[in-house]
């Protein structure tokens, strides 16, 4: 005799118990990655992995345990991406930071392959900047610190960072310039 479920048994027990659970693992997901999207790609990524892998789940005495578990490690997966990241010196650069600076250069923002080696080429810049330019920039680019935040965590005045954020956007657009025009 077979005590193991089906997999139609397998199936309906893995999305009843994704679908009860699926609010509270967003929210703790996008507050554990600081991002909705990130959050969304995790639980989507482990919903697919767990259709695509159903026999395996059929031994699974608790689905919901298993789903936190498997979207658990999927985040600390993207903390180690994002560390490693980061260590290697790779900036990320938000859209807002990107649009920011492109103001300041005068590109045409809507184009897709300029954007996209821009992106490279601002990362570049932004390793270049002087460490107090480059630590504004990195808090609010890749930590989302407000400025307010900054001050009271380093001490050093809100118009300074300001100004260190202003003196760094300059910088960074005069190195793109100078990279669209080499």
């Amino acid at each position: 005799m077979n005590d193991k479920p089906s997999e139609a048994e397998t199936r309906t027990a893995f999305e009843s118990a994704y679908r009860a659970n699926r609010r509270g693992l967003l929210a703790w997901t996008t507050k554990s990655v600081d991002n909705g999207e990130d959050a969304e790609d995790i639980l989507q990524d482990v919903f697919l992995g767990a259709m695509a892998s159903l026999d395996a789940l059929a031994s699974v005495e608790n689905i919901p345990a298993w789903i936190f578990s498997s979207v658990r490690n999927r985040v600390i997966d993207l903390w180690r991406k994002r560390k490693t990241r980061r260590q290697a010196g790779e900036t990320e650069v938000s859209e807002e930071t990107i649009g920011e600076i492109l103001d300041a250069t005068g590109l045409d923002p809507l184009d897709a392959v300029v954007r996209d080696e821009i992106a490279d080429a601002l990362a570049d810049a932004i390793e270049a900047l002087p460490p107090e330019q480059r630590e504004v920039i990195e808090a609010q680019v890749l930590n989302g610190i407000g400025f307010r935040e900054l001050s009271e965590s380093t001490g050093i005045s809100i118009n300074t960072l300001t100004a260190r954020k202003r003196y760094a956007v300059r910088r960074l657009a005069f190195a793109l310039r100078d990279w669209i025009e080499h």
